[in-house]
């Protein structure tokens, strides 16, 4: 039985079958619409085709010259604009505001990438507050559902690290924190590394390590690098804290799954501070072990075959690749060259032959090369523990090696000799080194030096000049040269050569002592007080300076700014006499003389032997009306210094005025000493005169030295017998005398008068002494 149910007119070969039909039938049923072969006997086909419904109008082109060919209707004008968009709708204002987060976020990152980092937090901040507007507007316009997710993660990250960079760091963990707790946010916990980073930086060690292992436990094991990174850090967080055990497992674990130069070096570090002695080893072993991943250097030496391949190498050779390369080489020798220098001492019974081991084992490494390097720092490190023999024969061994590691060794040795201020040697060594490498900036400042001492400064000036074509950021021979000029007195040019170096070495206060000094020589004394208030910016403490400030105040005449200085240059060092002499005379001047007593009383401290400072001090309580205290310290002058004429005439005075009974024996003392004093005075000028008489019948022309010496003579008579009737009567109260008059009778015959005393800082620059102005010497750079 079949039932046939018709839905329409289309569905008339549908059928329903119930159970009892034929499941087959029908099989072979098709639609004869799309039968193509019986299309001829399609009555339909055929009467569509017959009909206009089946036809197209046939395209007619007219060729006469009225008309143009134009396909495109071009001549028809200009299409109409584009309908502008409607930035009314909530769509697009959404869109126009997703793109200034966006521009915003790209600004913050531009502004932190050139160190604006205020800059960068304010942007962040302001893309922070556009996204919460867009996010609002969403929910206004009823599209909650299409937050941008990505767009939200971005500010935030953005913003924490700003806040980051800034030091912000509460601020930071909370964004961060923010992140983290967000479910939506698919691996966001990978965020808490860089949380544990700001624990790290204060110095939270406990919550470094917490955040570093949750970190730790959400980066999948794919992740291998990843990982490594976060062990690192563990290691290196527990190497802070102390438990050197805790950071061997991570640095271990680090070394057996992927080794590398840094781990390697501070798990020697590890096994140093624990003190295992075999696991250095092992650990100094695994350390040149380790792969490094870079090219042979040879790849980049160019052949003489093929162009081609020339020009690619020379394209190459300094790119940054390369570039990189070399700075990991160079990383690699210079952890390995400090783990030998450090471990040396403590794997053998002696640090020659823990240095040898190394040396050893890196002759059977990839490192080959850090050899000799190993031996010359194995003699640095002899010269440190004043071992110069030592040092001196390990160097001697590199003399028949080849030219780099000669001309090394020889710089060295150079130097060495030239510290021993065995110039001869270190001519010759600096000759030798030279000699084996030209360009070796090093061996030329040393040739300069051994030159400079000789005092041929033009040509030692020639040796540091050719040290700088050859480097020209080698600080010590652009010194040395402003030295060598200074002393030709080119001052022009020596202040040229410290600008430069100012320039390169901003902070270095010898430096700007130098330039000080120049301006001081140039009578520039404003600019020599600017250079050394830049001096003690960077080295406040410093006495020689402050004396040095003090010195050129006083010479402006700004004696108030000057005490200021002296005074400070004295609390920092209160062992120059100079300064002392200055503040004494200061306050005798000022009219403040017990406060005088200390420091001449301190100048006695560090002269015994000067009686002038014992001087100083009676005259300063004779002054301050102090007489009693005065008389007993010229009694205790006498007995240490019974030939001391001034010290008797004061003795002298102060009895009579104090009518005292010794009186007389004083007196008879003083005769007595005065008389012996002239008597040496007329031996001391008959054999001058005998001397100059003789200097005449032995040559010509030597008369102007006889009448120099009588001149000398006569001139120092002459100030004595002036100081002797400087000295006030001995009814005249003691207030009335001038300092000058005062400094006269106890200051030594032939010397100043005490009005402005020379600072150490003002000697240095009369005496001009080597050993204040070091030249630069050089050793191997380690």
């Amino acid at each position: 039985m079949r039932f046939t149910i018709y839905f329409s007119e289309e569905m008339e070969n549908v059928h329903l079958a119930v159970e009892e039909d034929d499941l087959y039938s029908g099989y072979n049923d098709y639609n004869p619409t799309f039968d193509s072969e019986e299309l001829e006997n399609d009555v339909g086909f055929q009467q569509a085709v017959r009909t206009s419904h089946g036809r197209r109008p046939p395209v007619s082109i007219d060729f006469s010259v009225c008309s143009t060919f134009d396909p495109l209707g071009q001549s028809k004008g200009p299409a109409p604009p584009l309908e502008a968009k409607n930035e009314d709708t909530p769509e697009e204002k959404i869109k126009i505001l997703e793109k200034k987060v966006n521009d915003l976020i790209e600004e913050s990152c531009m502004a932190q990438s050139i160190g604006a980092l205020q800059l960068a937090l304010e942007k962040a901040k302001e893309a922070g507050r556009k996204e919460r507007a867009l996010v609002r507007q969403r929910e206004q316009s009823g599209n909650a559902d299409h937050i941008n997710l990505d767009l939200t993660y971005s500010v935030l990250l953005n913003l924490a690290n700003q806040y980051a960079n800034n030091e912000m760091y509460p601020e930071a963990l909370n964004s961060y924190q923010v992140i983290v707790k967000n479910k939506m946010f698919s691996n966001a916990g990978r965020l808490k590394v860089n949380m544990a980073n700001i624990y790290f930086k204060q110095k939270n060690y406990p919550k470094a390590i917490k955040f570093y292992r949750m970190a730790l436990d959400q980066i999948s094991n794919t992740h291998k690098e990843m990982r490594i990174k976060i062990m690192q850090n563990i290691g290196v967080v527990f190497v802070r804290m102390g438990q050197y055990s805790d950071a061997i497992t991570s640095f271990e674990h680090i070394m057996s799954e992927s080794p590398n130069i840094r781990t390697g070096f501070n798990l020697i570090l590890c096994y140093y501070a624990i003190g295992d002695r075999e696991r250095m080893k092992k650990a100094f072993q695994k350390l040149i072990s380790v792969p490094l991943g870079i090219d042979d250097e040879d790849k980049y030496i160019p052949t003489n075959d093929d162009t081609n391949s020339n020009m690619v190498i020379e394209a190459i050779k300094n790119d940054k690749l390369h570039q990189m390369e070399r700075d990991l080489k160079v990383l690699a020798e210079k952890y390995i060259m400090t783990a030998a220098k450090l471990i040396a001492p403590a794997i053998e019974t002696s640090f020659a032959t823990g240095f040898d081991w190394c040396v050893d084992m890196v002759k059977s490494s990839q490192y080959v090369e850090l050899a000799n390097d190993l031996e010359i720092n194995k003699a640095i490190t002899y010269l440190r523990q004043k071992d110069f023999n030592q040092a001196v024969e390990t160097l001697k061994t590199f003399e028949k090696k080849d030219s780099r590691v000669k001309s090394a060794a020889a710089t060295n040795l150079s130097f060495l000799y030239f510290l021993e201020k065995d110039y001869d040697q270190a001519d010759r060594y600096a000759d030798l080194a030279m000699n084996a490498d030209r360009y070796n900036p090093a061996a030329l400042i040393n040739k300069g030096n051994t030159v400079f001492v000789k005092q041929d400064y033009e040509k030692a000036a020639e040796f540091y000049k050719e040290a700088l074509r050859n480097d020209s950021s080698c600080t010590e021979a652009l010194y040395n040269l402003g030295l060598t000029y200074k002393r030709l007195n080119r001052l022009e040019e020596a202040l040229d050569c410290f600008l430069k170096l100012h320039a390169i070495l901003r902070n270095s206060a010898q430096v700007m002592y130098q330039l000080a000094h120049l301006y001081e020589l140039l009578e520039d004394p404003q600019q020599a007080i600017e250079w050394l208030m830049q001096v003690i910016s960077v080295t406040p403490t410093d006495p020689q300076a402050l004396a040095k400030l003090g010195e050129l105040h006083d010479g402006e005449g700004d004696k108030s700014q000057a005490f200021q200085y002296y005074y400070e240059s004295f609390r920092y060092f209160p062992s120059n006499i100079d300064v002392i002499e200055w503040l004494g005379a200061y306050y005798i001047e000022t009219q403040f003389c017990e406060k005088a007593i200390q420091y001449f009383e301190r100048a006695t401290l560090i002269q015994p032997t000067q009686v002038k400072w014992q001087l100083m001090v009676a005259s300063c309580y004779r002054r301050s009306g102090n007489y009693q205290k005065a008389l007993e310290t010229y009694k205790d002058i006498h007995r240490k210094f019974p030939e001391n004429v001034e010290c008797l005439r004061f003795l002298v005075r102060l009895c009579t005025d104090m009518g005292l009974k010794e009186v007389q024996d004083y007196a008879t003392k003083l005769k007595k000493v005065e008389k012996m004093k002239e008597i040496r005075e007329q031996r001391v000028k008959s054999g001058r005169e005998g001397s100059a008489r003789g200097r005449r019948e032995g040559r010509e022309g030597s008369a102007g030295s006889a009448d120099s010496g009588h001149s000398s003579s006569s001139t120092k008579g002459e100030r004595l017998s002036a100081k002797m009737r400087s000295l006030p009567g001995s009814n005249e109260p003691y207030e009335t005398s001038s300092p000058k008059e005062l400094d006269a009778s106890y200051v030594d015959p032939l010397g100043p008068q005490m009005e402005r005393p020379k600072t150490g800082a003002k000697r240095r620059v009369e005496d001009d002494d080597f050993a204040d102005e070091e030249l630069g010497d050089d050793l191997l750079p380690e």
